[in-house]
């Protein structure tokens, strides 16, 4: 009787009569040889091969660890499409979702995984420009991703993640590439600092203009009230002409009416004058011409 703990390769050793199954695992349960069950968590007894004189099945239980793992390919040497030698490390999250698949389609399916990733990675390496691999990096992980999770769910492995770990260029090239990313970080500086400074020559060109703006408002408001300010003065001046006017029309149509009246204004005329010394006063005194028979 054989217990695997770890997998990709299955390991057999002598059964005790119980065995404890973790959630972490999965347990195939054979029967001389023969797949009987998957197994879940929890705790199973190992029947004796003979009871008495009768033989019973030879029973092996191989575990498969179920959990989420990572596969880290190292330092893989690939060309690119216009002959660029770079260093590849990627690292591959992956689960088994099926054990029976896992142990039986393939020998060992993390060996396996390791090998479809490496011939991904070569395959999207080898169609890819060192320019198209600076300007995009996420492109090679997305093309690992997809080119691999279709041929691990043949034996069972479900891919959650592939990703570029380390892109190591030539020496010579990554000198060049580092003056490039320097110059790129300038060049996004200053171009950060042209639009700062855009930005603030127009916040300055609105705030004056809107001071220009409420500027003239308010000279066209003090206009507005001066306006109507002269208006009504204006308004005031005439009517205070018309009431003298409306005056002296009524003293006018006194003094007709009442002839003494205009006498005594006369009279008081002559009395204000009196008290002045310099006033002179010139009366045309008219000679009557007579008649002869006058």
């Amino acid at each position: 009787m054989a217990l695997a703990s770890e997998p990709p390769i299955s390991k057999t050793k002598t059964m005790k009569k119980e065995v404890i199954i973790k959630d972490t695992h999965r347990g195939l349960w054979y029967e001389d040889g023969v797949l009987k069950q998957v197994l879940g968590a929890g705790r199973y007894r190992i029947p004796p091969e003979r009871v008495l004189l009768w033989r019973k099945p030879k029973v092996e239980l191989v575990l498969v660890d179920v959990r989420e793992r990572e596969l880290t390919i190292k330092g893989q040497e690939i060309l690119t499409a216009d002959k660029v030698a770079l260093r590849v490390s990627i690292i591959v999250q992956f689960r088994v979702t099926e054990p029976q698949a896992a142990m039986h389609a393939v020998e060992n399916y993390e060996g396996r995984l390791y090998g479809d990733v490496q011939l991904a990675a070569r395959r999207s390496l080898a169609s890819t420009t060192l320019e198209e691999i600076l300007t995009n990096r996420n492109r090679l992980s997305e093309d690992i991703l997809r080119d691999v999770k279709g041929s691990a769910a043949t034996f069972g492995v479900s891919i959650v993640r592939a990703d570029v770990k380390d892109l190591v260029f030539p020496g010579n090239l990554q000198e060049i590439m580092n003056r490039v990313l320097a110059a790129e970080r300038n060049s996004q500086a200053q171009l950060v600092e042209a639009r700062t400074k855009a930005e603030v020559q127009k916040i300055e060109a609105e705030s004056r203009a809107e001071a220009q703006r409420r500027e003239a408002e308010a000279k066209a408001q003090a206009q507005r009230l001066t306006t109507a300010a002269d208006a009504e003065a204006q308004g005031v001046q005439t009517q205070a002409a018309l009431a003298a006017l409306k005056e002296r029309a009524l003293a006018a149509q006194a003094y007709t009416t009442h002839p003494a009246l205009l006498r005594l204004e006369e009279l008081a005329t002559l009395r204000e004058l009196a008290r002045s010394g310099n006033a002179r006063l010139y009366i045309d005194f008219q000679k009557r011409q007579f008649s002869e028979t006058d």
